[in-house]
């Protein structure tokens, strides 16, 4: 007997390292990008042609990060991307709370229709619109103003938020709420004071899932925004291509300057998205 059992717990120890093992090996994968950006971004234009792309910086050059920062407006496109970033992500979480707050706790004959209309937003494909928009934001005089980005993103984003909050929203109990409607709470305190604090982490979710979508995006500020003062750092990047030269030491700094970010917000809501996609997957 006692053989079976030794046979059966190195069976799942052996598993357990090939496991890990494989694991470690993803992880590296996913983190040598980084990596590789990091080391990219300290090397000049010489160093990058004349060595192998895999080397590590012979004398790494930090002035390369002071040199985007104080001359290439990096400082004035950082601040454009988190005004318009997080705007549009506020304006789509509150907006889609909305929405699946009156889908699933109020009763009307149009709620079924609404609900579909924004899941077929979700088959549109986004720049298929860019012309259309841009006609759009040009007669109502948007063009060339961040307010069309940030209404561009809201509308985008706001049927997969929804879609999101969804599966979470059906499996909140309905007794508090009713409880607080035989107190005289009115609808907008149950969905302030009630409701929305017990989607948190779900919100969580929606909210890292749309700061990725909004700080990375490039095609519709390269439409509809021309002045510098209100690029973002995807468009602000090509101020260091040229006609004649390129410094790439300067594009991989701000590559890397605009990546880490994202890598905060995710590296402190992390555990928070796991919690909203599991708990938003299991109903009842």
């Amino acid at each position: 007997m006692p053989v079976p059992r030794e046979r059966g717990r190195l069976s799942r120890r052996l598993g357990n390292i090939v496991l890990y093992s494989v694991l470690g090996i993803i992880a590296a994968l996913q983190i040598y990008p980084l990596i590789w950006l990091f080391f990219f971004s300290l090397k000049g234009d010489a160093e990058i042609f004349s060595n192998s792309p895999f080397a590590l910086p012979e004398s790494p050059k930090w002035e390369n990060y002071v040199t985007v920062w104080s001359q290439g407006n990096i400082d004035l496109y950082f601040f454009n991307s988190i005004l318009v970033t997080v705007s549009a992500v506020v304006l789509t979480v509150l907006l889609a709370s909305f929405v699946t707050f009156a889908i699933t706790r109020m009763q009307w004959k149009l709620n079924k229709l609404v609900l579909g209309l924004f899941m077929v937003g979700i088959m549109i494909p986004v720049h298929s619109t860019l012309i259309p928009l841009f006609q759009f934001f040009m007669k109502i005089h948007l063009i060339d103003h961040p307010l069309a980005i940030i209404l561009t993103y809201t509308a985008f984003n706001l049927p997969l938020t929804i879609m999101i909050l969804l599966g979470f929203y059906y499996t909140l109990p309905r007794e508090v709420e009713e409880a607080a409607v035989m107190d005289g709470c009115s609808v907008h305190r149950i969905f302030f004071q009630i409701t929305l604090p017990m989607t948190t982490p779900v919100l969580s979710t929606t909210v890292i899932i749309n700061m990725i979508y909004n700080w990375n995006e490039f095609v519709f500020v390269n439409t509809f925004i021309s002045s510098d003062s209100y690029k973002t750092l995807t468009v602000g990047i090509q101020n260091f291509i040229g006609q004649y030269a390129t410094d790439w030491g300067a594009i991989g700094a701000t590559l890397m300057i605009s990546i880490i970010p994202i890598l905060i917000m995710f590296f402190f809501l992390s555990n928070r998205i796991v919690e909203g996609i599991a708990a938003g997957s299991v109903k009842g």
